[in-house]
């Protein structure tokens, strides 16, 4: 690949990734209160639904730091195959979350229903931060590959 495609202005894709990072860290803490709360310690849906949240943070986080070494000048295709990698497996734990999170709502005492449903706007919002991500990289001539065709790189 040309070196010319890395050198590209990254900033509006690290925007992006850095609004969804700063959702993820809003839907992490607010979903994670709910363990310590005695009504909601052991609420339907929110342990599995960190089984999928953690990863997505995981990826978000790695594509945030993907985006800034690129920002920062430095090329190599495995960095650009990280960062997609990263916002494809983000916005398929993402598909989980929103799943988990309705279960939640769902099962939630009625005076935490809306404080779930302060979560789920959330999550819609670092959803589509990542989507967002997803369509300026397709626009720079990037993520157009499979989705699992990195996935043996990212864990």
């Amino acid at each position: 690949m040309d070196n010319y495609l890395y050198r590209q202005d990254w900033s509006s894709v690290l925007e992006f990734l850095n609004y969804s990072l700063h959702g993820e860290e809003m839907v992490c803490s607010m979903s994670t209160q709910l363990f310590h709360i005695p009504s909601t310690a052991n609420l339907k849906g929110n342990a599995e639904m960190h089984n999928h949240l953690v990863p997505a943070s995981y990826h978000r986080v790695t594509a945030v730091g993907s985006a800034k070494r690129l920002q920062n000048g430095e090329y190599h295709e495995s960095i650009i195959q990280t960062l997609v990698s990263c916002v494809n497996n983000g916005l398929k734990e993402d598909q989980e979350i929103t799943k988990w999170l309705d279960v939640m709502r769902d099962d939630a005492p009625n005076e935490f229903k809306p404080f779930i449903q302060n979560i789920i706007a959330w999550q819609q919002q670092t959803e589509q931060s990542l989507a967002s991500a997803k369509q300026l990289l397709r626009q720079m001539g990037f993520g157009t590959q499979d989705q699992n065709q990195y996935s043996e790189y990212v864990y």
